[in-house]
């Protein structure tokens, strides 16, 4: 049986997908069309890690609005703490405990390094429950758009700055986009990273005020038209905004420039006033406003938004139907990011089918992340940290190997797949990062992924369990792509399957039906459940390496 699309139709051909189906003029008109099951599944998996059977009959009760309202709750911070994973601290730490707290001045890179890594799997188990809300993906996307790497400073910024800088992106991530950037700017894993704590008045250092506008704020597109001076006078504004010993933020005036600072004809000319003494903090604010002033700002992010959430292509019916009313929308609110985040999620735009069905390549987070849930994979709990940590570090070292290891974004760009032209998603998707997609997928409806005697694995059956009718081969297959796949398969193709797979090549359905009923009535029976587990096996696993497994 052949798919319907090869890996070099996900690869090669940049304009597969738009020649198919071209980006539709639909703008943010609130939708009222039908809200079934391919909408349902349209949205959860694009605003959640995947989109568990629970889930989409959970949502399918509400209507559109309520559905997307209801994703745009705030979920409340997390209770648990990263743990010792890693065994022997040198600040006492005992093994299974957290160390946020605790050592925080003794500069060992190793210990860094260890409790980086634990702060990695922390945040993986925090994608693993992110309850029905968009928040923990929004918090990746402004992981993504603030990006740094972690790994590459062991030596120079302890670990537990970077779960600050979590918990600052966590708790701006649905809120004011300019509270947002203000509390970045003065993170202090941030000024460290960009080398703002040694910009001083005597010894401007430009890093940080270029990339506010370049990658933060105004982006580099054509209606960006900042200059070199704007750059300079950004870095004259944040001098003396820096860290004290023990790695707090801190305004030091002497090492401010007090003189007025001239910006260019892109900002109006906007003069910020210099100021001496602990007031001279005040021109960040100035100059905030100043650059949240210009429509480019607005417009820069909504583009972002549009990018990870609907498509990466950005046409000029898309830009004046799509992306200019939502940056009105997002400017009138104050640059609320749960008001434009509304308006695109509940727009015709976005359940359009030319949208909606031109789909984009999951990243491996989206794909490790969403199959975990999707198949409702037991992860151990709380009760058994070390086996909870080894499933949560098998998934991060996957996620490492197919390029989106959290914490460790090479370029400050972000990850080249949401904005690196022409090819975009597709970057996530190369000769070895696809059979390594399909290796690890193949090995979890095997044998599982094994780590310190903790098992990772699909279980098929529990999965089937969850479908309406899975004594039905039909409906069995049915509901099975409907929660592993975006495009349709042909009848033909489903029909195929049937008949190969779960009827072993007979032709009447009672085949599996009677196998199915003879395990549940004896699911002791080994002869009962391999009859069963072997074949929805098979057919779990020539869909997940199907290439349409790999869209979303």
């Amino acid at each position: 049986m052949e798919p319907l699309t090869s890996i070099a139709g996900l690869t090669a051909n940049t304009n597969a997908f738009d020649e198919l189906l071209p980006p539709s003029p639909l703008g943010l008109s609130e939708y009222a069309g039908t809200w079934d099951l391919p909408q349902v599944t349209h949205l959860l998996k694009r605003t959640l890690f995947g989109a568990t059977v629970a889930d989409i009959n959970y949502f399918k009760s509400l209507t559109m609005s309520q559905a997307v309202d209801l994703l745009l709750q705030p979920t409340a911070m997390p209770t648990s703490l990263p743990l010792n994973n890693y065994g022997t601290d040198p600040t006492g730490v005992a093994a299974w405990q957290p160390w946020l707290n605790v050592g925080l001045l003794y500069n060992d890179p190793k210990m860094n390094e260890n409790r980086l890594n634990s702060l990695q799997c922390w945040w993986i188990g925090q994608m693993l429950n992110p309850g029905r809300s968009i928040h923990e993906k929004m918090t990746l996307f402004w992981h993504n758009h603030f990006a740094m790497d972690a790994t590459a400073h062991f030596n120079d910024i302890p670990a537990q700055l970077w779960y600050n800088q979590y918990i600052t992106l966590r708790q701006h991530a649905l809120g004011n986009f300019k509270d947002l950037v203000k509390a970045i700017t003065l993170d202090p894993a941030m000024l460290i990273f960009l080398n703002g704590n040694t910009n001083v008045m005597t010894s401007p250092n430009e890093n940080y005020g270029r990339e506010l506008q370049e990658l933060y704020t105004e982006g580099k597109g054509s209606g960006s038209q900042y200059t070199q001076g704007d750059v300079h006078e950004a870095a004259r504004v944040l001098t003396g905004h820096t860290t004290d010993l023990n790695y707090n933020y801190i305004f030091q005036p002497g090492n401010h420039d007090d003189l007025d600072k001239t910006f260019s004809g892109f900002y109006s000319n906007h003069v910020v006033t210099g100021y001496s003494g602990s007031t001279g903090a005040g021109e960040l604010d100035d100059m905030l406003s100043m650059i949240f002033a210009t429509q480019e700002s607005a417009k820069f992010i909504c583009r972002k938004l549009y990018n990870f959430f609907v498509y990466y292509v950005i046409d000029s019916r898309v830009e004046a139907n799509v992306i200019t009313p939502l940056a009105n929308v997002f400017r009138q609110s104050g640059y609320n990011i749960t008001a434009a985040l509304s308006a695109l999620l509940k727009s015709q735009h976005f359940y359009d089918l030319a949208n909606s069905g031109a789909c984009i390549i999951k990243s491996p987070l989206d794909l490790l992340i969403g199959l975990c849930r999707e198949y409702d994979l037991p992860i151990p709990t709380a009760a058994n940290p070390s086996n909870q940590y080894a499933v949560w570090n098998m998934l991060l070292q996957r996620a490492s190997i197919l390029q989106q290891e959290v914490m460790a974004i090479a370029l400050v760009a972000g990850w080249p797949a949401y904005y690196q032209s022409p090819q975009f998603h597709e970057l996530w998707i190369n000769s070895v990062t696809y059979s390594g997609r399909n290796f690890y997928t193949d090995l979890l409806i095997d044998t599982g992924d094994m780590m310190n005697g903790t098992n990772l694995k699909i279980d098929a059956i529990h999965f089937a369990s969850l479908l309406s009718n899975p004594s039905d081969p039909n409906q069995l297959i049915n509901d099975s792509l409907n929660v592993l796949l975006r495009p349709p398969l042909s009848a033909s193709s489903i029909t195929l399957l049937k008949q190969t797979i779960l009827l072993s090549g007979q032709t009447n359905d009672y085949y599996w039906t009677q196998a199915w009923q003879n395990y549940q009535a004896n699911p002791t029976d080994m002869n009962a459940f391999t009859a069963v587990d072997s074949r929805l096996r098979a057919l779990y696993k020539y869909l997940m390496d199907l290439p349409e497994y790999q869209l979303s």
